[in-house]
Parts: C-alpha cells; sequence; structure tokens
C-alpha cells in the first residue's frame, strides 16, 4: 500500500469514527416526559425537570386508557331537509352497504355535518356532504369532495377505519370523526371538548331517530 492510499484509508476511518461518534452524541442528548393527557414531549436539551434522558434507540410511549363511561347531555335530532335527504337515499344506502355500514349512521352523521348540502364548506375547509377536510379526503380516496359520490365513497372507508380501529365503539368512533382520532387515543374516551360531546350526542340522537323501535334510547350514560 502506498502512502497516498495509506493516508486516504485513514482518514476516512477517522471521518467514519467522528460520524457515529457524533450520532450517538446527539442520540444520548435527547430528553422528554409524557404529560397527564398522555401527550409525549421530547426536546435535545433538559428544558425543565420533567424532562429525563431519553436512551438512545429507545422512545417514549403513552400509556393506553382503558375507556371509560360518559355521560353525554341529550340532543335533539337533526332533521335534514327532506327532499335533500330524498335525493341521496339510494346513493348513501349503496355505499353503506359496499362499506358495511349501516345507512341510519351515515345519515345521522351527512345530517349533523352538512344537512345534505353536497356544497357546503366549513371554516375550517371541511367539504362536502361528510364534511371532509381536503387531507382526509385525499387520504381515502376522494379528490373532488364537491362531487357527492366521491365524497360518500371517501367518508365511507374514513367511518369504517374509524370503527375498526376503535373496535366498534361507536362513541369513540363518532368522536374521531370530529375531534380527530389522536384526540380519542390521547384521553381514551369522548375528548372533553363541548363541541366534540355535543356532537356526539347530534350524531347518535339523529341515528336513534332513524332507526328501528328497539335501538336503545340516548340520554342516559353510554360506553364509549
Amino acid at each position: 500500500m502506498n502512502l497516498k492510499r495509506f493516508l486516504w484509508h485513514t482518514l476516512s476511518a477517522l471521518t467514519l469514527t467522528a460520524t457515529v461518534a457524533a450520532f450517538q452524541s446527539a442520540m444520548a442528548a435527547m430528553y422528554g416526559y409524557i404529560d397527564n393527557d398522555g401527550r409525549v414531549h421530547i426536546s435535545s436539551s433538559k428544558l425543565d425537570p420533567r424532562y429525563q434522558p431519553i436512551p438512545p434507540g429507545q422512545t417514549l410511549q403513552p400509556a393506553k386508557k382503558t375507556p371509560s363511561l360518559v355521560a353525554l347531555k341529550p340532543a335533539k335530532p337533526v332533521e335534514a331537509h327532506p327532499a335533500r335527504v330524498g335525493r341521496y337515499r339510494d346513493l348513501v344506502e349503496q355505499v353503506a352497504d359496499k362499506y358495511d355500514l349501516n345507512p341510519d349512521l351515515m345519515h345521522a352523521i351527512i345530517s349533523v355535518e352538512s344537512g345534505y348540502n353536497p356544497k357546503a364548506v366549513s371554516n375550517r375547509g371541511a367539504r362536502g356532504l361528510m364534511q371532509l377536510m381536503p387531507a382526509t379526503g385525499k387520504r381515502f380516496g376522494g379528490r373532488q369532495l364537491s362531487d357527492p359520490k366521491q365524497n360518500l365513497e371517501a367518508g365511507a372507508r374514513y367511518l369504517a377505519y374509524l370503527l375498526d380501529k376503535f373496535d366498534n365503539r361507536l362513541t369513540l368512533a363518532i368522536a374521531a370523526y370530529n375531534a380527530g382520532e389522536g384526540a380519542v387515543q390521547r384521553y381514551g374516551t369522548v375528548p372533553p371538548y363541548k363541541e366534540t360531546r355535543n356532537y356526539v350526542a347530534k350524531v347518535m340522537a339523529t341515528y336513534v331517530a332513524a332507526s328501528s323501535d328497539d335501538t336503545p334510547s340516548l340520554g342516559s350514560s353510554m360506553s364509549s
């Protein structure tokens, strides 16, 4: 091995060693903690006594909370305009059947979300019959959310996903549709947001009204 090649190999080894050392140092310098709401906080410095060193290769995972009973205030069913409901009834039933959903549940969410107005746009940018945010719509295959069929298809996929994620706990899935799945995961129940709890109560009341007489009535504590 000539001198030039020897020096090149030596320099490469030193550079690799320095890079690994810097990486290990950076990994060792992470601090974090989990707050009472289950949120994970991570920093590269110890900002206050709550922040503790995180061993290299490990992450902080919040403990799963056991779903609890939530008392929802009684709400009146939301009655969408009969002509609008009739215009989309067949399509709602077709989409619900395709994704193994109860059409009465889809009807309840549509009634509360948009009143069956396919052109509805919320202050936050949610669109269409099932009021999907563009990112959520795209995630579940709906690119033209003003198109009723695409909106219902994407909304049904999203609802089916939430029901599966929360083990068919209906109130949790409905809460996640409003507040986001992350919020429900953090609290392990319907989040303590007034808007979300009112939303769940309205959807459940509308669902009960649209369903058969043997459906349990709303107003008492229900399992989330």
